[in-house]
């Protein structure tokens, strides 16, 4: 789905309250989903996930898990194939395998033939899949907006689902503390951990220079706030909905700007493998990895799968 999420998603104000009869849809939609028959595979499964749409940290922490887990295990993601979705399938290739189809279930049927760990990249509201860990991403600055479900709100399911999950990520550089407490209290069995943006490759950038950042993902302030920390001189900024795909004369008019303003372009990872070849000239990303707190205790839980017939 491409997405820029309104503001009344962020706080409830009229036109949220406007909306709210309509969120017995998507109410509807996950009892029913509920009710499905739970597929179970033979390999085991980690979903990465989250309960409100936006860019909350999935890919990334899809990366990470693999990262620790490949040196023991045969692992491979599962991302179900969006044609809007290209840029998170191109970067988990370039992290190890992954098997994409329009099933999850599928998919999973292929996996357990020749790996040992699937790691899905979303998947949390398909109910027939019987996951081994289930863990939910939040943005740590976003939250859950203003809890609502959709249209009304940014909420795929209800806050309470967490009840049903293992492992809650705050991904990001606030500290919040109110919302992890009221999570405890809806499930003090859940595992909190938090992660941060961390740059890779800042050292290449002239932070001399003043720059033109784009990007369409999900939390692009999240994007923004990094260039701040790291001391990028940002002096002109374009923000597109999620998963958007650039045409060549939006990015012909940025080239153009930063051109007569004498800027630098630079975008995110998943924006830049959204370009041609040829758009990509004169364009350049900021690598980041999520750098995960507690990385032992992550492990910890990580093992606790192969406790489970």
């Amino acid at each position: 789905m491409i997405l820029k999420q309104p503001n009344f998603w962020k706080k409830k104000n009229f036109i949220s309250f406007l909306l709210y009869p309509l969120t017995i849809i998507t109410f509807s939609i996950n009892f029913f989903k509920k009710l499905s028959f739970k597929n179970r595979f033979k390999i085991k499964t980690i979903c990465v996930g989250n309960l409100n749409v936006g860019g909350t940290g999935k890919t990334s922490l899809a990366i990470e898990l693999n990262r620790l887990l490949n040196k023991k295990f045969k692992t491979v993601f599962i991302k179900k194939n969006y044609s809007n979705h290209k840029d998170e399938i191109n970067l988990l290739k370039k992290k190890g395998k992954i098997i994409s189809k329009i099933d999850r279930v599928n998919a999973l049927k292929i996996a357990e033939k020749k790996f040992d760990v699937a790691i899905l990249d979303d998947g949390l509201q398909q109910k027939n899949i019987e996951y081994d860990l289930r863990i939910v991403c939040i943005n740590s600055s976003e939250g859950f907006g203003n809890n609502f479900l959709l249209p009304a709100g940014p909420l795929r399911e209800n806050v309470e689902e967490l009840k049903n999950y293992d492992i809650v990520f705050f991904n990001g550089f606030k500290k919040n503390k109110k919302l992890k407490q009221k999570i405890k209290k809806l499930n003090k069995n859940l595992k909190i951990f938090e992660a941060i943006y961390e740059p890779l490759d800042v050292k290449k950038y002239n932070l001399t220079k003043n720059f033109l950042f784009f990007c369409g993902i999900g939390n692009p302030h999240e994007f923004e706030t990094t260039l701040k920390k790291l001391k990028f001189k940002v002096k002109e900024k374009f923000i597109y909905p999620d998963h958007f795909s650039i045409s060549d004369k939006i990015l012909n008019n940025l080239k153009n700007l930063a051109k007569k303003k004498k800027l630098h372009i630079i975008t995110t990872e998943k924006d830049f493998l959204r370009l041609t070849k040829k758009q990509q000239k004169n364009v350049n990303f900021l690598k980041v990895k999520l750098k995960i707190k507690n990385i032992n205790g992550l492990k910890k839980s990580l093992n606790k799968i192969y406790e489970k017939n």
